[in-house]
């Protein structure tokens, strides 16, 4: 209907998966390079789990198209069956015959399959099983997906499991019945929804493969898509399909940010405020409060008292040397939003954590992050807790909702055992207990990575990224860098990666992915960069 009013060959955010639509943020070919990891290294499962929406399927066909020519992958879609019924399954996309007499038996369909697994391990080929939505294995079904991980030689598994599912995935197999489960599961990948950046790049992307030569949406408009989807692929395609015919409706050729808030209205079955709907109440709610507390204070017996023992000082007085200056204790932190509301956007947050890596950051101009990009700096966006960012150890801005649900951005600049430092109006240490109340996880930080756009590094690869790894590695081991270190990924560097990930509570799997660099970039800073966990926090 609105194809031909915006220029398009055709429509750019249906639901049904397109190969030629694929894009894959850093986050899912992350998540790709550990599937395809699990294919390449024998022995037991590869776990990947990942809200409804955020891109499995995407990465499993991403997968398919890069499967290694020596191996062959059996596809479970829907695992709603019984242990024979899924045996046959697995027997059936192999291309194993299966006699009718078997097909109830589960000894005949494992001895069957056992036969064909033995046969493709001699020819050198590698049998990989991947199981989607994978949260609905039954009980027995899971027990029977154990045991086919007893189907090995002396030296090698003879079948890779890769299980895909929601993240109740992981609840299940944290059972205790299912311990012996868990324990074979060498890689574990958690597939986040996508940053801005991403959720703009992603718009953009199919867009511009639908024909599309203009900018169709505006920044804003992009902005509220994320804010509004929280970055899952799924729910950006129904809004910004809905849009585009809003705004063809209202014959406008740039979708705006009320389009967007309008089409998530429907999508919801909810009234959306604008994002700046909140910072404004909280504004007119500090007003009302300050205008209060000047009004008690002008009325008050005691001002007037106040007023004459200031401006009439005793000779006593005058002539006493200077009280010290007390030890203010800081506010709550519902306290500084509220006194603070117009420090509290994504402007004036990036502004100071620029100014802390001695950046600069321009308000309304381009993203933050591609003004970090263009200083050698990356954005590092998760859901983590205060644990991880002591790991991460660099400043972070968090988001913070306020008692009314309001949004507010702030930068943390310090951390220890008690206390956090607060960049906001001024430098404030608060309580970690308080700043739980309102901080739920989301954060951004910055650093500084070796390789410009903070590549993942896995076995096979090489370059100088890679001599820089190593490099880091042994020096943080305490051992002598070797000027001659090589610059090919190699099992011996995937041993150190194993070590340095173990040592802090990684996923071990040897794959330097984001998650693992940064924690690298903050175990190797240099002195003259920020860091979190730099001095004590508190008293300092």
């Amino acid at each position: 209907m609105y194809l031909s009013f915006f220029g398009l060959a055709e429509k750019p955010f249906a639901i049904t998966p397109d190969p030629r639509y694929l894009y894959l943020s850093e986050r899912h070919a992350e998540a790709l390079a550990h599937l395809l990891y699990g294919i390449n290294e024998a022995g037991g499962f590869v776990q990947l789990t990942g809200e409804v929406g955020t891109g499995k399927t995407t990465i499993i066909r991403s997968l398919l198209a890069q499967t290694p020519p020596n191996a062959e992958i059996a596809l479970i879609l829907n695992p709603r069956m019984t242990a024979p019924e899924f045996l046959l399954t697995i027997c059936e996309e192999l291309g194993i015959g299966v006699p009718d007499s078997a097909t109830e038996s589960l000894k005949d369909l494992v001895d069957i399959l056992s036969h064909y697994l033995l046969r493709a391990h001699g020819g050198g080929k590698r049998i990989v099983l991947v199981v989607d939505e994978a949260q609905n294995l039954a009980p027995e079904v899971l027990e029977q997906v154990r045991l086919l991980t007893n189907l090995e030689t002396t030296t090698q598994k003879l079948l890779q499991i890769i299980l895909i599912g929601q993240p109740e995935l992981r609840d299940i197999l944290d059972r205790n019945e299912l311990r012996q489960l868990a324990q074979r599961i060498t890689g574990r990948y958690h597939l986040h929804p996508l940053s801005h950046d991403e959720t703009a790049a992603y718009v953009l992307h199919r867009l511009r493969v639908a024909g599309a030569t203009t900018d169709i949406f505006s920044t804003r408009a992009l902005t509220e898509v994320h804010r509004l989807s929280g970055g899952v692929p799924r729910v950006i395609n129904v809004i910004c399909d809905r849009a585009l015919l809003g705004a063809y409706t209202q014959d406008r050729h740039r979708v705006s940010a009320s389009f967007i808030r309008k089409s998530a209205q429907e999508v919801f079955g909810r009234r959306i405020p604008p994002a700046w709907l909140p910072w404004v109440a909280a504004a007119a709610t500090a007003v009302v409060i300050g205008a209060g507390v000047i009004a008690v204070w002008e009325f008050a017996p005691w001002a007037a008292a106040a007023s004459r023992t200031t401006a009439v000082p005793s000779p006593a007085a005058a002539s006493a040397p200077p009280a010290a200056v007390p030890v203010v204790t800081a506010p709550s932190l519902a306290t500084l939003l509220a006194q603070n509301p117009s420090q509290t956007d994504p402007d004036s947050a990036f502004g100071r954590l620029f100014g802390l890596w001695g950046a600069h950051y321009t308000a309304g101009s381009v993203d933050p992050c591609t003004q970090a990009s263009a200083q050698g700096l990356e954005c590092f966006v998760q859901h983590a807790s205060l644990a991880q960012l002591r790991l991460y150890n660099r400043p972070a801005i968090l988001m913070v909702n306020d008692d009314s649900g309001g949004a507010h951005h702030v930068v943390m600049s310090g951390l220890d055992d008690e206390h956090a430092r607060i960049e906001l109006g001024g430098t404030h240490e608060i309580g970690i207990a308080e700043l739980s109340r309102y901080w739920y996880g989301d954060f951004i930080l910055l650093w500084h990575p070796n390789v410009r756009g903070s590549k993942v590094l896995s076995m096979g690869m090489r370059g100088s990224e890679v001599r820089d790894l190593r490099v880091s590695l042994e020096r943080l081991r305490g051992g002598a860098s070797d000027p001659a270190a090589g610059d090919v990924f190699d099992a011996k560097l995937a041993e150190l990666v194993r070590d340095f990930q173990r040592t802090h509570r990684l996923t071990v799997d040897g794959v330097a992915g984001v998650q693992t660099l940064v924690v690298l970039n903050g175990a190797t800073a240099a002195p003259d960069t920020p860091l979190l966990l730099a001095s004590s926090v508190h008293g300092s």
